[in-house]
C-alpha cells in the first residue's frame, strides 16, 4: 500500500467489502483441498492412474509457491486492486476450464494456470481488508481473515468427498465460478477508487528465473519425494540440489539487487523475522496433522473421506466464537501472549491425541478437535498482527506475500514429512512387534487357537494377526509423531517472546 492513507470505509461499503474478500478468499483456500480427495475418482474418469493424478495437486502447489512471493512487486507494477481482480477473475475462468476438461494433460496445464492467479489473492486480500479498516478496528479485520483460512481448508474434504459421491468431478471445479463471481460483484462499488499508486521499475529478470527454478524445484521434490523414495531417487536428488542452488543464488542476487523481485530486507525488521518463524513453524505442525490425521482414519479406521473431513470440522467451533472478541479486544492485548497461549492450546491437544488407540470412537477424535480450536483461533491473528506491526503501508502487501510464501512452503514441507516419517516409524514398530511372534512362542500359539475357535482357519487368522499388527504399528507412529509436535510447539511458545510488543 502507498504511504498516502486511504479513507477507511464504513457502514455499508465496509460490510460489502469485507463479505466480497471474504468471499474470494474461501474460495482461493478451500481449492487447495477440495481436490484432494477427489483424485482417485479424476484419474479414473480420465483413465490415467492415481500416480499420474496426483500432477494435478503438485502442478497447482508449484504454481501457487512461486506466484505468492511476487504478488508485491506485481502490486507495486499494476496496483492491488487491479491486480487483485485479475487473479481473481482468472481464478474463476482457470476453475471453469479446468471443470470441462477432457484429459489429463488439459487439466494439468488449466491447474497450473489456476495456482498462479491464486498466488496473490491471500496475501491481496489481507492487506485491501485492512486497508478498509480504521487502524483500531485492524485487529478485528484481521481475526475475520484468519477465520475465513482457518474453516475453508477444513471444508474442503467435506465438500470434496460430498461432490464426488453425487455429482460429476468437474463440480469441484465449477463451484468456484458463481462464487468468484459473487465476490467479484460485491467489491466492485467499495473498491472503487482505492487503487495503489504504481510505479515502472525494471523488471529483476535473473531474480525472477531464480526464484523460479529454486521455489518449483523445491515444491515439486516436498511433492514427488514420497512416491519416488526421496533421496535415493537421482531424480529427487537433482531436483533437491536445484532447489538449494536456485534458493541460495536467490538470496544472494536480491539483497544486492536495486528492484528485487522480492524485498528480502524485511527480514531486517526483527518483529517480521521473529512472526514469520513462528506462524511458519507452528502452520508446518498443525497441517501436518491436518494431513495425517485424515489419513490414518481413512487408512486404518475405515472412515470414508466425508467422515474424516467432519472429524477435523469442530476444530471451527472456537474461532467462530473467540475471533471477533479477540478483534474487539486486539489493541488492549500484547499478541506475543495470545500467540504463547495458541502454541500451549496446540502442545496440550497434540500431547492428547499422542494417546490414541484403534478402539477409539468418533467422539475421541472429534473432542481434541474442538479445544485445538481455542489454539487456531489465537493462532493467525496475533502472529499476523506481530508481523505487520511497525511496517510502513507500502511494504504491508510484500509483506503479507513473502510470510505468506513462507508458511505455504513450511506447510508442504510438513506434509511431506509427515506422511514419511509415519510410514517409516510404522515399518520400526512393525518389526519390533513381529521380533518375538513364531511357532514356538505360547502367547502365539494360544492367540492362533482363539481366533480359529471363532470360526477362521490357520491362514485366516495369520494374516488377521499380521493386519493388526500393521495397524498397531501405523497407531503407534502417529502417536509419535503428535508427542513430537508437542514438544516443537512448547518450544515455539518460548520462541515468540523474542518479538517486540507491537
Amino acid at each position: 500500500m502507498s504511504e498516502i492513507a486511504l479513507t477507511p470505509l464504513r457502514g455499508g461499503p465496509l460490510v460489502t467489502a469485507t463479505v466480497g474478500i471474504a468471499v474470494l478468499t474461501a474460495m482461493t483456500v478451500l481449492d487447495s483441498t477440495i481436490a484432494n480427495v477427489a483424485l482417485s475418482t479424476i484419474a479414473g474418469n480420465l483413465g490415467v492412474a492415481v500416480s499420474q493424478g496426483t500432477w494435478v495437486i503438485t502442478f497447482f502447489g508449484v504454481a501457487n509457491a512461486v506466484a505468492i512471493p511476487l504478488t508485491g512487486w506485481l502490486a507495486r507494477r499494476l496496483g492491488e486492486v487491479r491486480l487483485y481482480f485479475a487473479a481473481s477473475a482468472l481464478f474463476v475462468l482457470s476453475s471453469f476450464l479446468c471443470g470441462i476438461s477432457s484429459s489429463l494433460g488439459m487439466l494439468i496445464f488449466f491447474r497450473l494456470v489456476q495456482g498462479v492467479s491464486a498466488g496473490p489473492i491471500l496475501p491481496l486480500s489481507q492487506s485491501l481488508l485492512l486497508a478498509c479498516y480504521p487502524p483500531e478496528k485492524r485487529g478485528l479485520a484481521l481475526s475475520l481473515w484468519a477465520m475465513v483460512v482457518v474453516l475453508a481448508p477444513i471444508l474442503g474434504p467435506i465438500l470434496g468427498g460430498w461432490i464426488c459421491d453425487n455429482y460429476h468431478w468437474g463440480w469441484i471445479f465449477f463451484v468456484n465460478v458463481p462464487v468468484g463471481a459473487l465476490g467479484l460483484l460485491l467489491l466492485r462499488a467499495p473498491l472503487h477508487g482505492r487503487e495503489t499508486p504504481t510505479g515502472k521499475a525494471p523488471i529483476d529478470v535473473v531474480g525472477l528465473v531464480l526464484l523460479v527454478v529454486g521455489i518449483g524445484c523445491l515444491q515439486l521434490m516436498l511433492d514427488e519425494g514420497k512416491d519416488n523414495d526421496w533421496f535415493a531417487s537421482g531424480y529427487i536428488v537433482t531436483l533437491g540440489v536445484a532447489a538449494v542452488v536456485g534458493i541460495a543464488f536467490f538470496i544472494a542476487w536480491e539483497l544486492t539487487e536495486k528492484h528485487p523481485v522480492v524485498n528480502l530486507s524485511l527480514f531486517r525488521h526483527r518483529n517480521f523475522t521473529v512472526g514469520t518463524i513462528c506462524i511458519s513453524l507452528g502452520f508446518l505442525l498443525y497441517f501436518a496433522s491436518v494431513v495425517l490425521l485424515p489419513l490414518m482414519l481413512q487408512a486404518r479406521l475405515s472412515y470414508t473421506a466425508m467422515w474424516a473431513g467432519f472429524s477435523l470440522a469442530p476444530v471451527g467451533v472456537f474461532p467462530l466464537i473467540i475471533s471477533p472478541i479477540l478483534g474487539k479486544q486486539a489493541r488492549r492485548l500484547d499478541m506475543r501472549l495470545m500467540a504463547c497461549l495458541s502454541f500451549l492450546v496446540f502442545a496440550g491437544c497434540f500431547f492428547w491425541r499422542a494417546g490414541s488407540t484403534p478402539g477409539m470412537d468418533f467422539f475421541s477424535v472429534a473432542l481434541p478437535q474442538l479445544i485445538l480450536g481455542i489454539g487456531v483461533a489465537l493462532f493467525f491473528m496475533p502472529l499476523t498482527t506481530i508481523i505487520l506491526s511497525g511496517l510502513p503501508n507500502s511494504d504491508l502487501a510484500a509483506a503479507s506475500s513473502l510470510s505468506n510464501c513462507v508458511r505455504v512452503l513450511a506447510g508442504s514441507i510438513g506434509s511431506s514429512l509427515v506422511t514419511t516419517m509415519w510410514e517409516r516409524r510404522e515399518a520400526l514398530h512393525h518389526a519390533r512387534l513381529t521380533e518375538g511372534i513364531n511357532d514356538y512362542n505360547p502367547v502365539w500359539d494360544t492367540a492362533l487357537r482363539a481366533l480359529e475357535q471363532l470360526g477362521m482357519t490357520g491362514s485366516q487368522a495369520r494374516a488377521w494377526i499380521a493386519n493388526e499388527i500393521t495397524r498397531q504399528g501405523f497407531i503407534l507412529s502417529f502417536d509419535e509423531l503428535f508427542w513430537l509436535g508437542g514438544v516443537l510447539f512448547v518450544l515455539l511458545s518460548g520462541l515468540v517472546w523474542l518479538a517486540r510488543r507491537g
